[in-house]
């Protein structure tokens, strides 16, 4: 009898613990939040961008690093082309064939992820670059992989276009302008009252799970929906939450109509401040250059916002203003000295 009631205990903490491994790590559907065991007694319900936003603190806090954003110039990039670096250009195939740099591999974004964990060892290289042709794309993609913890990744300043000057008539001579300098503001918008931020509906329970969901989500997606044309913004304004990710004196001095200035030091990885931005709305994004909004969209898209970046920056709708003020605020617009003449192999 005895050894009946030192059986049975057993027993029954062994079909718990079953219980407790089977359910280990499965997706609830679409649920959002998932609940973790309260000292006081019941459930607590922790959001999934919460685990997310720890997991990534854990990683690093790449965003608030001093290697954020993580640019490099086509000048280094030449340098050190006999170093252990490798160049991924992101490129469609025919503009990769019309002249790309040496040694660059042509990898589509959205193979990037079987790409650095099945054809390469991406450890063994000192810099891993990635290119475009203006260097939009390859901030959001290096902002992406850097986040996933691949920490010698970066994006080459002005893409292609820094690279060789065949390169930059294609894309960012094509892309300056300013059509639209004459209708800035100068108004400062009110950043919003903190709400609710995106709800991720992964359905996992920890954090490695939701980013790694997440990641996975956002190379499927591809990049047809992360940039955005300053005509599209400027046609009508107010069907966009358009966040300024520029200095205060940049700001003031004038701005898109409805544009909410937001610390580029202070905004992301801060849930008090990102859960101001609205996650009903369409973010646009835009910095001088489109290449520090590119790094900071991948960051919000990440936490389930539909951001795009503005294509070329303030250099796409106010680039004459930009050139005339350029030593008064330190803009950077893009001119002809930009571009190197290195070589391209075709």
């Amino acid at each position: 009898m005895k050894k009946e009631r030192i059986i049975l205990p057993v027993v029954f903490l062994l079909l718990i613990v079953a219980g407790l491994t089977q359910c280990k790590g499965k997706k609830d559907g679409a649920e959002g939040n998932t609940s973790v065991i309260n000292p006081a007694g019941g459930p607590e319900t922790v959001s999934e961008s919460s685990l997310l936003l720890n997991e990534l603190e854990k990683n690093g806090d790449y965003v608030n690093s001093r290697n954020f954003p993580s640019l490099i110039r086509a000048s280094v990039v030449y340098e050190e082309l006999e170093g252990n670096n490798l160049l991924i250009d992101l490129r469609d195939r025919q503009s990769y064939l019309r002249g790309h740099v040496r040694d660059a591999v042509n990898v589509s974004f959205s193979d990037l992820p079987d790409y650095f964990e099945s054809a390469i060892r991406p450890f063994e290289y000192e810099r891993i670059i990635m290119v475009c042709g203006g260097g939009q794309l390859s901030s959001y993609a290096a902002s992406l992989l850097r986040l996933m913890g691949y920490g010698n990744v970066y994006a080459m300043r002005w893409g292609m276009s820094g690279w060789n000057m065949d390169c930059a008539r294609e894309s960012w001579l094509g892309g300056i302008s300013g059509k639209y300098e004459n209708q800035l503001e100068t108004t400062a918008n009110e950043v919003p009252a903190p709400a609710e931020m995106p709800d991720l509906k992964t359905g996992y329970h920890s954090g490695n799970e939701i980013l790694d969901a997440r990641f996975r989500k956002l190379f499927a997606e591809g990049i047809d929906s992360v940039l955005i044309s300053a005509g599209e913004v400027f046609k009508n304004p107010g069907q966009y939450f358009i966040i300024n990710f520029e200095r205060k004196d940049k700001y003031e001095d004038g701005h898109i109509p409805g544009a909410v200035r937001y610390k580029p030091d202070a905004t992301l990885g801060f849930p008090d401040v990102m859960s101001t931005i609205p996650p009903d709305q369409v973010v646009v994004v835009y910095c001088g250059t489109g290449h520090n909004s590119g790094f900071a969209t991948a960051f919000l898209r990440l936490f389930g916002y539909d951001a795009r970046t503005l294509r070329y920056g303030n250099n796409s709708f106010m680039y004459d203003r930009m050139i005339r003020d350029k030593s008064r605020l330190s803009w950077l617009p893009f001119t002809a000295d930009e571009s190197e003449n290195f070589p391209l192999v075709k």
